[in-house]
């Protein structure tokens, strides 16, 4: 997660971008004054951990419906270590379908990739932030369906 979010944060843009790593959800209440908007909620999950899918499916429950327009992506990790694959393929495709929301699939491990998921991420959330006229993040998340239907 950290050099994912550093990558990010390397990346030249034209607008401000804060980004907040949590282990899980909810995020303590304590700070619920201080926290920016939210333009993009990256679920990420391990292929290698059946806890990081289980951590997920349960953070999922906190998230305001609303959120599911567009602004939340799974991101999937570790795939390629296909031979340590701990979590089944159709679980991870089935919470893309439920969530109507877009799945991801990386290895960070390597930097090339993670760079280039790092500016696909950029650029979903430029789109999620309205940064993109015309472009909204419902229009975004259906053609993100219809490429994966290809």
């Amino acid at each position: 997660q950290q050099k994912l979010a550093e990558a990010m944060l390397r990346e030249k843009i034209n607008f401000k971008i804060s980004i907040h790593l949590a282990t899980s959800l909810p995020l303590p209440s304590e700070r619920d004054h201080l926290r920016p908007r939210i333009d993009l909620i990256v679920f990420m999950i391990d292929i290698k951990s059946k806890y990081s899918l289980k951590n997920v499916e349960a953070s999922l429950a906190y998230v305001d419906a609303s959120f599911f327009l567009g602004k939340v992506c799974f991101l999937v990790t570790g795939v390629g270590r296909v031979n340590y694959c701990s979590v089944e393929m159709n679980a991870i495709w089935k919470l893309g379908d439920v969530y109507c929301s877009p799945v991801l699939f990386c290895e960070l491990e390597l930097e090339g990739i993670r760079v280039a998921t790092a500016q696909r991420l950029l650029r979903m959330l430029q789109i999620c932030a309205g940064h993109i006229p015309g472009v909204s993040a419902l229009y975004f998340n259906t053609l993100m369906r219809n490429s994966a239907d290809d």
